[in-house]
């Protein structure tokens, strides 16, 4: 089996049709649609011409990727999709909101966690204790406030900056152990190598230096996954691709394939590395699955709505 476990609909150019036609292209059996809300004071212009415009608002700005198109789509293709959604934490009632989507739709991931707020602030942890109590995991989105001047080394201000640190992020780490947290994004990805504090790029290049926070923050945390999505998770990969089998190897249990997006770059790349087939299923499948399996049995348990994917053979 093949599982995306990062994936968005009815967005650039695509909708739910579109979507499935691209998951068949590429051999891909199963995805988790996650959401992503967009606060009015958070909108980027740049960002609309991606995002479906039945839902712009009165103001001109956009909402995201509600949930309603997550569920549109699920509904459409039961067989396809995994709902996920990740409220406003700065909602005071965010975790219920959560829990209503997890009781009333059926959400088993939360999901993506992307908003101009620190991942520690009280509200989030919130937030992801009530994922953690009802078994889902969290998809984070990292994007840091500052990066270093090419020239200068001085802190640059980065706009566009979502959830702070990789501090921001042990801080979360230990104050929620009972949740699963699945990290992505480009500054999640570049701390896979040690001079990512120097580094100017925020998709950096070049051979992996030792010393990397992720090693830390994966060899402490064992609540802590990862996903491989978008150019973030595969630039990290493709840089140096020696130290990527090692990595993968490493980290076997706790890495997820994932797109973000459309077309077969990763698959492609990860197929390239020759990999154990046992390393491989978990990567492909089996370390979502195994997640999935832990909110679905909760789930069962409090006999609620639940979402049961297709048996198919791991490959």
């Amino acid at each position: 089996m093949l599982l995306d476990s990062h994936q968005h609909v009815f967005w650039h150019g695509r909708d739910d049709a579109g979507l499935v036609a691209d998951l068949d292209a590429h051999g891909i059996d199963q995805a988790w649609l996650l959401s992503w809300e967009i606060p009015p004071e958070e909108d980027n212009p740049g960002y609309h011409a991606v995002l479906n415009p039945e839902h712009a608002r009165p103001d001109g700005t956009h909402p995201g990727l509600p949930l309603s198109d997550v569920l549109r789509a699920r509904d459409h293709h039961p067989k396809r999709f995994v709902p996920g959604f990740c409220p406003n934490p700065w909602r005071a009632n965010a975790p219920a909101l959560f829990e209503a989507a997890y009781r009333i739709h059926g959400v088993r991931v939360c999901g993506e966690w992307k908003f101009r707020v620190l991942f520690d602030d009280p509200r989030c942890l919130e937030l992801y204790r009530k994922a953690g109590e009802l078994g889902c995991p969290v998809v984070l989105h990292l994007d840091v406030p500052y990066l270093p001047d090419r020239q200068t080394g001085k802190p640059v201000y980065q706009p566009l900056w979502y959830g702070g640190t990789v501090d921001n992020l042990e801080r979360a780490l230990l104050a929620c152990p009972g949740t699963h947290f699945i990290g992505h994004a480009p500054d999640f990805w570049r701390e896979i190598s040690g001079d990512a504090a120097t580094d100017p790029e925020a998709y950096p290049f070049g051979p992996v230096a030792a010393g990397g926070r992720l090693y830390g923050l994966l060899d402490r945390y064992p609540n802590l996954y990862a996903d491989l999505s978008a150019g973030s998770g595969l630039r990290a990969l493709s840089r140096d691709p020696e130290h990527a089998r090692k990595f993968i190897e490493r980290y076997q249990d706790r890495l997820l394939f994932g797109r973000d997006y459309y077309g077969g770059e990763l698959l492609v790349f990860l197929t390239g590395l020759d990999l154990p087939q046992p390393i491989r299923e978990k990567l492909f499948s089996r370390n979502a699955q195994r997640l999935l399996e832990i909110a679905n049995s909760r789930a069962k348990t409090e006999k609620v709505l639940i979402f049961a994917p297709e048996k198919n053979n791991p490959g």
